[in-house]
C-alpha cells in the first residue's frame, strides 16, 4: 500500500467529515439540481469532482509557492471566481425559457469553472493533502493520486447524491407550478456564493 495505513485511516475520517458539512460545492451543486433536474445535479458534481482532480495535480507540483510569492495571483483568480458566479446567478433569475428546454450537460461546465476559479480551493487541497503524505514511504506522487480518488470518490458519492435529490425535488415542486421561484432560489444560491467569494481574504 503507498499511503501509511495509519495516516490513510486519519484521511478517511477527516475527509468524510468534510464532505458531508454544507460548503459552497453542495450548495452549487443542489442549485443545478434543483434548476435543471436529477442529470444536471450529477453533472454539476462531475464538473467539481474534474477540478479537485486538477487541485490535487496542483497540490503535488507544490503550486502553492505561487500563491505565496506572487499574492495578487489569488486574488485575481478569487475576482474571476466571485464575478462568474455572480454571472450564472443573474442569468438564472433573467432566463425565462422553460427548464425542460435547458441543456443539463452545460452544469459539468460550470462546476468545472466554478470549483477551479475558487483559489481556496486550491490552497485548501495544498494544505490538507500533504498532512497525509509519507515522503519516507517514496512515490510521493502515487500517495497524491491515491488521496486524491479517494476525495473524488466521496465527493460523487455525496454531492451526486444531494444534486440528484435536489433534481428530484425541483421536478416535483415544478409540478406545482413554482418554476420562477426555482430561477430566483437558485440565482440567489449563485450570487451568495458569488459575494462570499468575493469578500473572503
Amino acid at each position: 500500500m503507498p499511503v501509511d495505513p495509519h495516516l490513510l485511516l486519519a484521511f478517511l475520517a477527516t475527509t468524510a467529515v468534510a464532505m458531508v458539512m454544507p460548503g459552497p460545492d453542495m450548495l452549487f451543486v443542489l442549485g443545478c439540481g434543483m434548476r435543471g433536474g436529477p442529470k444536471a445535479g450529477l453533472l454539476a458534481t462531475a464538473g467539481v469532482a474534474t477540478s479537485e482532480a486538477i487541485h490535487v495535480a496542483v497540490a503535488a507540483a507544490g503550486l502553492a509557492a505561487l500563491f505565496a510569492a506572487v499574492p495578487v495571483a489569488f486574488t485575481v483568480v478569487r475576482v474571476a471566481g466571485a464575478a462568474y458566479l455572480i454571472y450564472l446567478g443573474v442569468q438564472a433569475i433573467r432566463n425565462r425559457k422553460p427548464l425542460v428546454e435547458r441543456k443539463p450537460d452545460r452544469a459539468f461546465l460550470s462546476g468545472l469553472f466554478t470549483n477551479l476559479l475558487n483559489p481556496k480551493m486550491v490552497t485548501f487541497t495544498i494544505a490538507f493533502l500533504p498532512q497525509f503524505v509519507d515522503p519516507g514511504r517514496g512515490h510521493v506522487w502515487l500517495q497524491f493520486a491515491v488521496l486524491g480518488a479517494i476525495m473524488i470518490v466521496f465527493e460523487f458519492l455525496v454531492d451526486g447524491t444531494v444534486g440528484v435529490l435536489a433534481g428530484r425535488v425541483g421536478g416535483w415542486v415544478r409540478k406545482k407550478k413554482n418554476q420562477r421561484r426555482i430561477e430566483v432560489a437558485t440565482g440567489g444560491i449563485f450570487i451568495g456564493l458569488g459575494l462570499k467569494l468575493a469578500a473572503d481574504r
